[in-house]
């Protein structure tokens, strides 16, 4: 049996002092932990308060007490066990089936990720330090959950997706990790890593300019790594806004460009705005040129209504070739609309350029030509 001073547990190991610890955070001591996360205590403060818990609660050596504090340092100011894997800038995702299956791409390649957690009771408590550090509620009625972390990570914004036993066949969380660079590439450096030539290149910044623009392709095609470098190009005197679901498509140089994310309601809360609160919002205001992230539903109504008037727009979006971009953004327009297939077709002819990614490479660019009235089809032109 461990022994106990004072009434405090012994501590004979720094991993069984972080277990103690990052639970008594994630309890007794959330409120800490959220005042850290929200700037009302800063790193330094925060630290003091977990040293005077470490030497209250807990007996243990001087130099353990030390060890374990820089331990917890990196626990909470990184992600634990996953923190090299987030550090490293060849792996572009990494996903935990289990605590002992976590698996990376890097290098577009998929592999074992060479770590793992010690025990499914430690993997779970990582789960939920996740959750509370992000300000995330996993109740039952709260079983999948997105979110983002834009503050831990001084070279990547990290995009989560979580899903908990209750809906998983097996009895662990699943956890996705979408590491998004803050230094995204520009052209030139898309030029360099062969994802299209330099004619290309200056091709689509030309069109995406003038007239609106669809990006497809399946998951992890560089639909939003194009997105993200082309608004880049756009001048100065061009006020541009951005919705999206998740933090992905953020500005390095424009002066004068707007991002609105959705918020999920919880179990909780009813507060809820998603991308299509937020695209009716974006027609209101005054702007030139107006992007949504990745159309996944009604939003795409808004979409259509907004490019129809003249404002030029773009986005991606799943589709398997450049001329089915525009079937699928008919599909999700006829959630919301009360138009006809071959109405909403019709005026999807305002996307003039569609472009198929595959493999972060620019595969397909189509040119639309306009409404063929006889045939009731759009007509394109494939011009790469």
């Amino acid at each position: 049996m461990r022994a106990e001073t004072a009434g405090r547990p012994q501590i004979t190991s720094v991993d069984e002092g972080l277990q103690r610890l990052v639970n008594d955070y994630i309890t007794q001591k959330q409120s800490a932990l959220m005042q850290m996360k929200k700037g009302v205590m800063g790193k330094g403060e925060f630290l003091a308060d977990v040293r005077r818990h470490i030497g209250a609660c807990y007996h243990v050596p001087p130099q353990t007490g030390e060890e374990l504090l820089r331990a917890f340092e990196q626990y909470v100011f990184g992600y634990s066990r996953l923190s090299p894997l987030i550090d490293d800038r060849e792996i572009s995702d990494i996903r935990v089936i289990s605590h002992d299956c976590i698996r990376v791409k890097r290098g577009g390649k998929r592999m074992d990720a060479g770590i793992a957690f010690r025990s499914d009771k430690e993997y779970r408590q990582f789960v939920d330090y996740v959750a509370t550090k992000n300000q995330v509620n996993i109740s039952n009625l709260n079983a999948i959950q997105r979110f983002t972390d834009s503050e831990s990570h001084p070279d990547f914004i990290l995009r989560f997706t979580l899903s908990m036993p209750l809906v998983n066949t097996y009895s662990e969380p699943y956890l996705c990790i979408r590491k998004v660079p803050r230094a995204f590439p520009q052209m030139r450096d898309l030029i360099e890593r062969k994802m299209m030539s330099q004619n290309t290149a200056e091709l689509l910044i030309h069109r995406f300019r003038y007239g609106s623009t669809l990006i497809c392709g399946g998951n992890s095609s560089g639909k939003t790594t194009l997105l993200n470098a082309l608004k880049e190009t756009l001048p100065d005197d061009m006020a541009i806004l951005v919705a999206q679901q998740a933090d992905e498509l953020t500005t390095r140089y424009h002066p004068d460009m707007m991002f609105l994310h959705s918020l999920p309601g919880t179990g909780e809360s009813q507060v809820s705005y998603d991308l299509k609160h937020i695209s009716i919002a974006g027609l209101t205001m005054d702007v030139d040129f107006f992007i949504i992230g990745e159309i996944k539903g009604e939003e795409a109504l808004y979409l259509l209504n907004a490019a129809c008037t003249g404002q030029i727009c773009a986005a991606t979006i799943h589709a398997s070739s450049a001329d089915r971009a525009a079937d699928k953004l008919a599909d999700y327009c006829m959630y919301e609309s009360r138009y006809s297939r071959n109405e909403l077709m019709k005026m999807l002819d305002c996307f003039k350029t569609l472009i198929f990614m595959e493999h972060y490479r620019v595969k397909q660019i189509f040119s639309c030509k306009g409404w063929n009235e006889e045939r009731k089809e759009l007509e394109y032109e494939r011009i790469v």
